[in-house]
């Protein structure tokens, strides 16, 4: 049977977006350091590591996103997509990483506070304050991809995390000014971990779940097999797979038995644009049998009932047809 094959459903390209967000941040880490370091505060200097951490994390995002845009071979079929995800891991590893650290120094400096760090606050405000235009600039150059990739979403909740961070570093250094409350700087620190934590965490999750070909949380598979058996002829849904590519295309393969009648092109070609339509599915493989001939990976309920034993011989006459349609 032919097959389509279309290739143009590539990830909007962020290139521009990764140089100038890496640009910002190395600027904005070499001010931030340096003054937290002139005056002692480690408000500042936990939060400068963790933009140094950020600029990490937008290098492996960006390399993700590069390697996912590399050819297929005869050796990587699928490409390189997969370096997404595990960019997408990493940068949550770090972030983890990263957090752990600042939590054990804040919570030594809470128990001896360094009373210096009451006379700075006006240097605080001022750092901070820049953090949260370099950090907003940064959140706004990935807001548009935020909501179809994973690798892309998590540059955006890191940036706008940190906007908030820097905010929470501006209140602090009022009230050190106002207050001369030594031991706030390492109580913003402990919230400064808590925030990016709380938001690492789905991240983290998220990108282990698809590096183990978890199905994505966009697609309910239920759903995907219920539609595959309400097609008409086909009594069974078998064997049916769904993975993640990469961190915005979803993949999946399914054996649908149809006993009787026969599937062109125009049926596969409906099923998979449907399947992209419906539930974002970009390559879709089907293979129509009469009886099945492989024993299947999971166990499904279907709305129409149970049908021959799938490890019974299989009919050799059987019709196989395979059908393989991408797009956008």
């Amino acid at each position: 049977m032919s097959a389509s094959h279309d290739h143009s459903h590539a990830p909007a390209n962020f290139n521009q977006a990764f140089a100038i967000g890496i640009g910002l941040n190395l600027v904005f880490v070499a001010i931030e350091a340096f003054y937290g370091w002139k005056i002692n505060s480690l408000a500042l200097l936990a939060d400068a590591g963790h933009n140094l951490s950020d600029v990490a994390g937008l290098v492996l995002a960006w390399g993700g996103a590069l390697a996912g845009k590399l050819r297929p071979n005869a050796r990587h079929t699928y490409g390189w997509k997969r370096g997404s995800i595990l960019a997408a891991f990493a940068n949550a590893l770090l972030l983890l990483v990263a957090m752990g650290a600042l939590v054990w120094e804040a919570a030594g400096r809470l128990m001896a506070p360094d009373p210096t760090t009451g006379t700075e606050g006006v240097t605080i405000m001022l750092v901070a304050g820049v953090g949260i235009v370099v950090n907003t600039a940064t959140a706004l150059l990935f807001m548009r991809g935020r909501d179809k990739d994973l690798n892309i979403r998590g540059a955006f909740l890191h940036m706008a995390a940190d906007a908030l961070v820097s905010a929470g570093v501006v209140v602090a250094g009022a009230l050190t000014l106002w207050m001369g409350w030594a031991w706030l700087d390492p109580v913003v620190s402990l919230m400064i971990a808590a925030v990016i934590l709380w938001g690492t965490w789905s991240l983290f999750r998220k990108s282990l779940h698809l590096l183990f070909d978890g199905v994505p949380d966009s697609v309910d598979p239920q759903a995907v097999h219920d539609y595959l058996a309400s097609l008409p002829g086909i009594v069974r849904v078998h064997d049916l797979h769904i993975w993640a590519m990469d961190t915005s295309q979803v993949a999946m393969t399914a054996h649908l038995v149809m006993p009787h009648g026969h599937a062109d092109d125009a049926f596969l070609k409906e099923v998979t644009d449907r399947l992209h339509d419906r539930f974002e599915i970009s390559h879709a493989t089907l293979q129509v049998v009469k009886v099945p001939f492989t024993p299947p990976c999971g166990d499904w309920s279907s709305p129409q009932g149970a049908e021959s034993n799938a490890s019974e011989p299989a009919d050799r006459s059987a019709v196989q047809q395979h059908g393989h349609h991408h797009r956008d």
